[in-house]
């Protein structure tokens, strides 16, 4: 069987072409961040090949799905590189089985998010205890040496007293480097912690009688609070730059 696809992939698709929103509903309970410029930055990379009409419309087949599937899955679940994904999907494609996938890197856990994609009140409370070299870092993230640089040169990931990387430090490099695909630069992205800085700043406003208290209790009411808050900031940021974006 094919690696490509799987009966762990969902249901098999129908046999007529679907369109990229079509594509977008099939693929986005197994990956909620999918989005258009996505699929079709993996098209740019020719990863996948969908048919065009006369009018220059997509046009996706079921075996067009199950790549993109497989794209998705290799970069989520094992952290390849698209190159690496691109001689995979050859190997497939003429009949070949793809190399044995090693764990070369640690697997680092993924952010709780919510089902319509957002960050949950749970996703602020999580606490993992990675711990990632910079070597790691950019194996893990694909980032280049000079990238991270620019991105701590404006404060946008910061190692901790020890040198060492976490997971919140990982996504935003990877998100980043994904940016950095369309033309942002990390000065760009220097209004994003601004705006990052002022919505703690209001959080934190909020929060300061609760945390007051001395008890356990009164903290962890705080700390809950503190979540809840941070999650609806961010739904609230979130929806503004969509709802701005209709008018572009």
């Amino acid at each position: 069987m094919s690696p490509v696809a799987g009966p762990a992939d969902g249901p098999a698709p129908s046999r007529g072409r679907m369109n990229i929103g079509e594509v977008l509903d099939r693929l986005r309970p197994d990956f909620p961040g999918i989005t258009i410029p996505k699929i079709r930055f993996l098209e740019d990379k020719g990863l996948i090949k969908p048919e065009r009409t006369a009018s220059g419309y997509r046009k996706f087949s079921a075996e067009d799905v199950e790549r993109l599937r497989y794209v998705l899955r290799m970069q989520r679940d094992h952290y390849l590189p698209l190159r690496v994904i691109g001689e995979h999907l050859d190997a497939i494609d003429r009949g070949l089985e793809p190399p044995p996938i090693d764990p070369v890197v640690p697997t680092v856990p993924q952010v709780a998010l919510a089902a319509d994609g957002m960050p949950s009140p749970e996703s602020f409370l999580r606490r993992d205890q990675v711990r990632l070299s910079r070597r790691e870092l950019l194996k893990i993230a694909e980032l280049s040496e000079e990238l991270l640089a620019e991105l701590e040169q404006y404060g946008l990931v910061t190692p901790s007293r020890t040198g060492h990387y976490d997971t919140d430090a990982l996504v935003i490099a990877q998100t980043a480097r994904e940016l950095a695909d369309f033309g942002f630069e990390p000065r760009h992205l220097r209004a994003f912690k601004t705006s990052a800085d002022r919505e703690v700043g209001l959080v934190e406003q909020v929060v300061a009688p609760h945390q007051r208290g001395r008890d356990a209790a009164a903290r962890a009411r705080a700390e809950e609070t503190i979540s809840e808050i941070a999650a609806l900031s961010v739904r609230l940021h979130a929806t503004l730059v969509k709802a701005g974006l209709r008018t572009v």
